[in-house]
């Protein structure tokens, strides 16, 4: 049943059907075979309840305020502002693009989005500095995976609607991770830059009264964050509620900047339903999936197997790391986590570990897997912004990245009070 599932789902994504619609044959396939009763007939009842969870509500909102924070142009000033108070180190602008991708994930939650928008205003500074293009191509692409693991995050929103697991919890959980992280990037691009002192391209000159100067240009972004997680732990709202809040939020700075006009309006809406539209389908086909899983009892039986080969949890961990950095070579990242979350959390809770901890491990796979070939999606957008080359100048520049996501991922394994601290201490 386990080789029939996964070889099933694969062959019809190697075959391009659509992810939701993939989920759903598999899902269908299973309950016609080995459920007891039609399951098929309750899909129409989980598209309706996946679709009215309050948890799930906030993902629109965040995919809303990501928009509007692109196309009213603060991000474009955020990164100016970034790679004048960052110009002093070797390989300035890529520093500016690694701390303009931690800033901006902090506000939009979405990774795409976070290497979209740094990478529309980067990429052009490449030839203009005289930056080793590889490397360079390789940061956006990189940091923008920061999107999903710095708290507010869609996808830790839908780990915790899959499992259960106190959204504040796992955003209070991200927090170090995301800026050792974005930290362990800025080091990769310092040693690179050490070994290959021409790959450091020219240093911006730039006065300490220049860089005060711009200071007001990363307010914006600070304070949206501040009112999203701000209000969430000062007990004012919930994860929704605080999207919300966080999309009035832009919405007032995007006027007072004089650039709310019809136009960019309009783009934002189409945006926002197309990237929802398909979040919420892969949504309804994994919840239809997972459902039809756990009553045909695979989750049980894969629980079983796992407890069967008796390597321990340390072992185990490994196994399921191994399995995740090989999945996300061939299947796009959110079907890949709502199709394996609900399997391997409780096989880990087992084991004795924390959820939330679980859930910080599972993102930063799935960081990994936005950048590894051949369908690591993040390589895709930033070569698509670049127009011109080989897709290969962009998945070799993301190399030395991904070594730094499996050191990352090392530290969560063996020291997991990076993740812990933080939910602890704050109770």
């Amino acid at each position: 049943m386990i080789g029939a599932t996964f070889g099933g789902l694969f062959l019809l994504l190697a075959l391009s059907v659509p992810v939701a619609a993939a989920m759903g044959l598999v899902g269908l396939y299973l309950s016609d075979t080995y459920a007891f009763m039609p399951v098929w007939r309750g899909i129409g009842q989980m598209a309706w309840n996946a679709g009215n969870d309050g948890v799930l509500v906030a993902v629109p909102f965040f995919i809303l305020l990501g928009e509007l924070l692109l196309r009213s142009g603060m991000a474009a000033r955020m990164y100016g502002a970034m790679a004048k108070w960052l110009s002093w180190l070797p390989g300035g602008l890529m520093h500016a693009n690694i701390g303009t991708c931690a800033l901006f994930a902090a506000t939009c939650g979405s990774s795409v989005a976070t290497a979209a928008t740094v990478g529309t205003t980067a990429i052009g500074e490449i030839r203009r500095f005289g930056y080793n293009e590889r490397l360079f191509l390789g940061t956006i692409a990189s940091s923008g995976t920061l999107g999903i693991l710095i708290p507010p995050s869609i996808n830790l929103i839908i780990y915790g609607a899959l499992t259960n697991t106190s959204i504040p919890k796992l955003y209070l959980a991200g927090f170090i991770p995301g800026f050792l992280l974005a930290l362990l990037f800025s080091l990769t691009v310092l040693a690179a830059c050490a070994l290959r002192p021409a790959w450091a391209g020219r240093r911006l000159s730039v006065a300490w009264k220049e860089r005060f100067a711009i200071l007001p240009d990363l307010l914006p972004p600070l304070s949206i964050f501040l009112l999203v997680v701000g209000s969430i732990y000062a007990g004012w709202a919930t994860p929704t509620e605080a999207a919300a809040l966080g999309v009035l939020g832009a919405l007032l700075l995007a006027a007072l900047n004089r650039r709310l006009t019809p136009s960019v309006l309009r783009e934002v809406v189409e945006g926002t339903m197309r990237t929802t539209g398909m979040t919420m389908l892969i949504l309804v086909g994994a919840y239809f999936l997972n459902f039809v899983m756990g009553t045909v009892g695979l989750t049980r039986r894969v629980g079983a197997f796992m407890n069967d080969l008796a390597l321990g949890p340390t072992l185990t961990i490994l196994v399921i790391v191994g399995f995740y950095i090989l999945l996300g070579c061939f299947m796009e990242t959110l079907s890949m986590m709502v199709a394996t979350v609900p399997i391997f959390t409780p096989v880990a809770v087992s084991l004795g570990y924390d959820p939330v901890w679980f859930g910080i491990l599972v993102i930063l796979l799935v960081e990994t897997a936005m950048i590894t070939p051949p369908v690591g999606i993040n390589l895709f957008v930033v070569h698509g912004l670049r127009g011109e080359g080989s897709l290969n100048d962009v998945i070799l520049g993301a190399l030395p990245f991904v070594l730094t996501l499996m050191v990352m991922i090392g530290l969560v394994i063996a020291f997991p009070g990076i993740v812990l601290f933080l939910p602890r201490a704050m109770g």
